[in-house]
């Protein structure tokens, strides 16, 4: 009897839990529970349809995110190509500008060693012209002197001696001013082998007694300006 009474004391409490619940889902537009495969609805939205209507939703956008993700790489490695090769392009630019300024520095100095040397030059060698000149002149003084006899200036005569002094110390002095402006005068040897740089054949006689290529006369003598032959010496060539 006692068993009876508990089990309809805990189907009342059930079925008093049952309504209780009920109230609860009805007051809050509360879940309703239908005997349909749709499971719980909220509202008259299914709950579980919703649920695997965003599963299917999020297996089609998976598709497409991982395709735009790969678009994306596939853009970025274009990227990253083209600046390589326009990098690769930049450098050789470089590398060609910095030849071609190399190159310009260095004619550069070309050209200004090159106008320095002519400056030196044109001062060095612009009196060649008047230098040429005035040993026309000296060559004049010199034959003058050579064609009085000494003789003649020993045997007393004064006015002769005087005039000859006259001549000889002219011809020093303008040998000396020639000196003091690099004009150094060309006196070939007799014998020495015939230098066609510094001296010009003029003729040419075979003496056996002297090795052929040797000088065998001198009819005038040279000169070089600075060291640079302005005259050449005038000489006879030994041929045999």
């Amino acid at each position: 009897m006692q068993q009876e009474q508990g089990r309809r004391v805990i189907a009342m409490a059930g079925v008093n839990m049952q309504l209780m619940f009920r109230r609860v889902f009805l007051t809050h537009s509360t879940l309703l529970r239908r005997n349909t495969p749709l499971g719980w609805i909220y509202g008259s939205r299914s709950l579980s349809a919703t649920t695997e209507s965003a599963s299917q939703q999020a297996s089609k956008e998976e598709p497409e995110a991982t395709g735009e993700s790969r678009a994306s790489e596939d853009q970025l490695q274009e990227i990253i190509e083209s600046l390589n090769k326009e990098k690769e392009s930049l450098s050789k630019k470089v590398a060609d500008f910095q030849d071609k300024y190399q190159r310009t520095l260095a004619d550069r100095e070309n050209v200004r060693n090159r106008l320095e040397k002519q400056i030196i030059e044109a001062k060095q060698f612009g009196i060649q012209g008047f230098c040429k000149d005035l040993l026309e002149v000296s060559d004049v003084f010199h034959k003058a002197i050579e064609s009085v006899p000494s003789e003649k200036i020993k045997s007393g005569n004064s006015d002769l001696k005087t005039l000859y002094d006259g001549l000889v110390m002219t011809e020093n002095q303008l040998l000396s001013v020639f000196r003091r402006h690099g004009l150094e005068k060309i006196v070939p040897k007799l014998g020495e082998k015939f230098d066609p740089s510094l001296q010009e054949a003029m003729f040419e006689l075979p003496l056996p007694e002297q090795e052929t290529g040797t000088v065998a006369h001198v009819i005038r003598s040279g000169w070089t300006l600075h060291s640079r032959c302005i005259r050449s010496a005038q000489v006879g060539v030994v041929k045999n």
